[in-house]
């Protein structure tokens, strides 16, 4: 990867990143998400919003986000929380470059895996901290695979 600075007459204090590759891949997606979240503020908390409080949790201790019927089972390294939400609109509000989905049902923060393991089919399973696992689809094994450097 080549990274260079080009001077340009640009108006007011604006900055342009322009990506070039040979293809779209999901390596240029993250680069891009990353470049896009820069200016933006951290986030290191989120609240959850449960049936009766809001609990305010860092993102840094989620493990595993999963869907259990039509519940969101979040696993924290302290709790666990059942909500009613979308995984879509969940995996949107997590940092892309530690959390990965890994099925229709799942997304997991890098941080905290300890293997992969086959599985059937094809497909693998994740093992987690505290003891957690979660089947990884042969769909999203190849991004997991690119944000594990593989």
């Amino acid at each position: 990867m080549e990274v260079r600075f080009e001077k340009n007459i640009i108006t007011g204090e604006e900055i342009e990143v322009i990506v070039k590759a040979n293809r779209l891949t999901n390596n240029v997606k993250s680069l891009m998400a990353y470049i896009n979240q820069f200016d933006q503020k951290p986030h290191r908390i989120l609240p959850i919003k449960t049936n009766d409080s809001i609990i305010i949790v860092k993102v840094d201790d989620i493990i595993l986000v999963d869907v259990q019927k039509n519940t969101l089972s979040i696993e924290t390294l302290t709790a666990k929380y059942l909500i009613q939400e979308r995984l879509y609109k969940f995996i949107q509000k997590l940092p892309k470059d530690i959390f990965v989905q890994v099925s229709k049902h799942a997304v997991i923060n890098l941080d905290y895996l300890l293997s992969l393991e086959d599985s059937f089919a094809g497909s693998m399973t994740a093992k987690m901290e505290k003891s957690l696992r979660t089947s990884v689809s042969r769909k999203y094994l190849s991004d997991l695979e690119e944000h594990l450097g593989l």
